[in-house]
């Protein structure tokens, strides 16, 4: 699985990461209120990436321990304690997964999928995400009883975690949250989508076999990336071969 790596490589290199605190996950427990987690602005302390702030989403993959070797949540930029009105906000996500364990095919990428929507399946209690797959945007409504029960991003990120280790394909997990006023969103931003487009590029190549390249709206991301045109050709082989 190195379909990703070139892109975090990029992605990590646009991050000052000696700027980022880990955080204590150890005993940082918090509720999971499922399809309950409903916030009014009535209720709400502040939004990260409301509004026109950026909240940018971004979701990757790899097998590559270089990237992610265990566990662990980084925050750059003020803790949800801290934020007193709507800011910026980034929500990066870089999956460890066993080699080959994915699969090929239209298998690898519906594993893939099945990792991303994880986010759709998370909701700590006081901290409702609003998320749009359309434009990667990902802002959050942060409630006022839970700020002043304890919620910070350790809680909230440690739930993120239990919940992608459910998946038993999943080894690793690096979260990055971002909420520094003064940080690069657009280029981030940028990354993301260009992540997006890889797995769309995937399931592109899984359902038109038989593409003339050179027509393809997907062929400088499938030149971009390596491993993506060998992909390609090696599933239509298997489809001249059947």
């Amino acid at each position: 699985m190195k379909l990703y790596d070139e892109s975090i490589k990029e992605l990590l290199a646009g991050i000052d990461m000696t700027s980022a605190k880990k955080l204590d996950i150890v005993n940082a427990t918090w509720k999971d209120v499922g399809d309950h987690n409903l916030i009014l602005r009535a209720d709400m302390a502040y939004e990260l990436g409301g509004g026109t702030f950026p909240a940018v989403s971004g979701m990757a993959v790899t097998c590559n321990d270089e990237f992610v070797n265990t566990d662990e949540v980084m925050l750059i930029g003020p803790d949800l304690d801290e934020i007193k009105a709507d800011t910026p906000y980034a929500r990066i996500a870089l999956v460890k997964v066993a080699e080959d364990s994915l699969g090929d095919g239209n298998t690898l990428y519906n594993a893939i999928r099945k990792i991303e929507y994880v986010r759709y399946h998370i909701n700590p209690k006081g901290y409702m995400t609003r998320i749009s797959a359309s434009n990667n945007r990902e802002p959050v409504r942060v409630g006022k009883a839970a700020l002043d029960k304890g919620l910070n991003f350790a809680k909230v990120g440690k739930l993120f975690l239990d919940t992608y280790h459910e998946n038993k394909n999943i080894e690793a997990v690096k979260l990055i949250f971002i909420t520094a006023p003064d940080f690069d969103y657009k280029s981030l931003s940028e990354q993301a989508k260009h992540l997006e487009d890889i797995t769309g590029t995937i399931d592109h190549i899984f359902k038109n076999v038989m593409m003339d390249c050179g027509s393809c709206s997907l062929q400088k991301v499938c030149d971009e990336v390596e491993g993506l045109r060998e992909l390609h050709f090696q599933e239509l082989k298997k489809e001249r071969e059947y």
